[in-house]
């Protein structure tokens, strides 16, 4: 059997075999469609093929996956003999990626089906049509900040801040830069909207999507990034390890015998979805429940609003391994604004604008008001209940005064 490493370059990559226990060159193939076509031909059935993930890493392992017996995908981050190396070249990267796996020292990465990698790159595309958008709006705030206007409206791109800017008078090059930052802005909206319509019809019939809107907070944006960049919920043994590979796990640090410090969050992994996490979390604790006493709970302990929604940004990860491990909506979901996300979510990706059913008596934004109203009642109730659950869990042993005992976490 043959271990073959690939250092994919720009324009070519190096290939090296070990076999026989030896290790030898074998030259460049072109990182072209006919170069690797040619270079795939004269695999065999039992030979493994490793390469380190780039850009184009999963149209190459496809390629050769049809002619090798078996392509590995190695994390870069942690393939540390090359990346600490005192001699690294082309020559020498592809063949420690060939005596790596030779010797099953390879930190693989998992391979996403292709429904997966498709949706994957349909959350990035949105991602940066997002973050042009942001820029734009930047812009336009920078350039009535240099005129020091002051926005007379909350949101400047809504539709009163519009009519406010487009009569706003300027002088001739700040209005400039301002028509054309709005257009920008403008064009960005409608490709962002585009995404959302995309993005809403490969998720509308997704279990795995519709569970994780039952969750506070959590919008098909969100909900698509975690389906996206969790896959198959089965390779995360633990809700930890998702929280990890979130990057929303704290950094220990111990030496010696001192006691372990621990610091901030890890940041590993996908800074996109983990973002979307602690907008969703800012999201969460406006809405009685579980994670809004949790946050306050959290708050009222470390005086520190960042912390607590980080925190609740980490206790959404482990919420979403758990519903997605049991194929469960959230038991303390809040069922009028849940129904009201998935009927957006259904009319973003082109379903039917009416429900079946009778109008009923009164108007229907009155009857939304009214049942709003009702369920947050019953969500304040439902969050002292388990406030109380948590407060007597976390009793001291022995204590005799339930209401001065002070709890631990």
């Amino acid at each position: 059997m043959r271990t073959i490493g690939l250092d994919v370059g720009r324009t070519f990559a190096e290939v090296a075999i070990h076999e026989g226990g030896r290790t030898r060159s074998a030259g460049r193939t072109p990182v072209t469609p006919a170069g690797l076509r040619s270079f795939a031909a004269g695999l065999h059935a039992d030979d493994e093929v490793v390469l380190e993930a780039t850009t184009n890493t999963w149209a190459i392992a496809g390629l050769l996956a049809e002619h090798a017996g078996r392509v590995v995908v190695s994390n870069p981050l942690r393939t540390r003999a090359i990346a600490d190396a005192k001699h690294k070249t082309d020559r020498i990267d592809a063949a420690t990626l060939a005596e790596l796996q030779a010797a099953r020292y390879i930190p693989e990465v998992w391979q996403p089906d292709p429904a997966t990698r498709e949706l994957r790159s349909l959350v990035a595309h949105r991602a940066g049509l997002v973050r042009v958008r942001t820029a734009q709006r930047n812009r336009v705030h920078a350039i009535l900040d240099r005129a020091l206007i002051a926005s007379p409206v909350a949101d400047a791109f809504g539709v009163a801040g519009r009519a406010w800017l487009a009569a706003l008078e300027l002088p001739d090059l700040a209005r400039l830069e301002l028509d054309a930052a709005l257009r920008l802005h403008d064009t960005a909206a409608a490709e962002v909207t585009a995404a959302d319509r995309l993005l809403a019809e490969r998720i509308v019939d997704d279990p795995r999507a519709r569970h994780l809107l039952t969750i506070p907070g959590v919008g098909p944006a969100v909900a698509a990034s975690l389906v996206a960049l969790i896959g198959d919920i089965g390779r995360f043994p633990r809700p930890a390890n998702l929280a990890s590979y979130l990057g929303l796990d704290p950094r220990v640090r111990q030496t010696g015998g001192k006691p372990a410090f621990t610091g901030h969050i890890s940041r590993a992994g996908q800074a996109h979805a983990r973002g979307l996490l602690i907008e969703a979390a800012h999201a969460a604790v406006r809405v009685p429940g579980p994670l809004h006493a949790f946050h306050a709970r959290l708050l009222r302990r470390r005086h520190s609003s960042g912390v607590a929604v980080v925190a609740v940004a980490r206790k959404l990860a482990v919420l979403a391994w758990h519903l997605l491990s049991a194929d469960a909506d959230f038991r303390f979901s809040p069922p009028v604004r849940t129904a009201e996300k998935l009927r957006r979510l259904d009319l973003a990706a082109g379903r039917p604008k009416r429900a079946p059913g009778g109008r009923g008596p009164g108007g229907a934004k009155e009857r939304r008001r009214a049942a709003r109203t009702a369920e947050w009642t019953v969500l304040e109730v439902a969050e002292a209940a388990y406030e109380e659950l948590v407060r007597a869990r976390t009793i001291p042993r022995g204590s005799t005064d339930a209401a001065a005992a002070p709890g631990s976490d």
